[in-house]
């Protein structure tokens, strides 16, 4: 598609216990080149915080969307994803012409071709600058969070299944960020492999 404005969108949180799904919708510039853009998960947090800057600051348009636990308990995770991905889209200063999505769902967003791609943030630059923004604002949501909740560790685990945050809603209960809708105690404590 020539001179198709593209839009890229990637969700970050999507697997945590706790907090908001995030999700980011990124459009680029054509000529816009940068070496170090990769999946957002290859990067350490100071790469993908000196990134952001550079994104935000030469992207075309960009927008980074929530949706929070109650409503990922009411409608589920992957809805929530993607309806935070329709947010960030919406919010846009530009309307895209084509949207390209990390992963292998997605929902029909009003008359705009999509498609899907699996690994999608290591193949596509906007792709992979949506997941670096989605995933440094959820940090920062997070680390935030963390202030108010100090012995869940979000300002580590970011709200992901590990062990001690098993351990701190086995000791301290849940907080109103829980999602309920999740297993969130694993009663032996170990992770199970589908």
């Amino acid at each position: 598609m020539p001179d198709c404005i593209e839009v890229g969108c990637d969700e970050a949180g999507r697997g945590c216990l706790a907090g908001a799904v995030f999700a980011a919708a990124v459009i680029l510039p054509a000529d816009f080149d940068c070496p170090a853009l990769n999946d957002s998960k290859q990067l350490t947090e100071r790469h993908r915080n000196s990134l952001r800057t550079v994104i935000e600051n030469e992207a075309i348009a960009w927008a980074v969307a929530k949706i929070d636990p109650e409503e990922i308990d009411e409608i589920n995770i992957l809805k929530a994803s993607i309806k935070a991905m329709h947010k960030a889209i919406d919010m846009l200063s530009v309307r895209p012409q084509h949207i390209i999505v990390d992963g292998n769902k997605f929902i029909d967003y009003q008359n705009i071709s999509h498609k899907t791609i699996v690994k999608g943030d290591s193949k596509y630059m906007s792709i992979a600058a949506a997941s670096i923004l989605a995933k440094t604002h959820r940090d920062e949501y997070m680390n935030y969070l963390h202030t108010q909740y100090p012995y869940y560790h979000w300002n580590i685990n970011k709200g992901y299944p590990t062990l001690h945050h098993r351990k701190a809603i086995k000791e301290f209960g849940i907080s109103p960020y829980h999602r309920r809708s999740f297993r969130l105690l694993d009663t032996q404590m170990s992770f199970e492999f589908q």
